[in-house]
């Protein structure tokens, strides 16, 4: 069960940046870019809860969940940029 969840995970992360770039306005890319770290975190629980239940070795796991911190990380900084284009667009008005 634990591989659909963190399929659904993974292809929501990318979704929701894919869906965030197709909306207009910084608001709405922001929103969408929020949604998918919050499915990074949750794939990082499932990779967590798949290595305590023995269906992935702790290296398995490491490798991962290193690899879903990167993203984590970069979605941080996109969030970052957005947040100071919205406040930059805000003081211009």
């Amino acid at each position: 069960m634990e591989s659909r969840q963190m399929r659904r995970c993974s292809a929501s992360i990318a979704a929701n940046i894919a869906e965030g770039c197709g909306r207009t306005g910084d608001g709405d890319f922001h929103r969408f870019l929020n949604m998918a770290a919050g499915s990074s975190f949750e794939l990082e629980y499932f990779l967590l809860l798949s290595r305590d239940l023995g269906f992935l070795s702790s290296q398995a796991h490491l490798e991962l969940t290193t690899d879903a911190r990167e993203v984590q990380r970069m979605l941080g900084s996109l969030l970052r940029r957005v947040e100071r284009s919205r406040a930059a667009a805000v003081a211009n008005r």
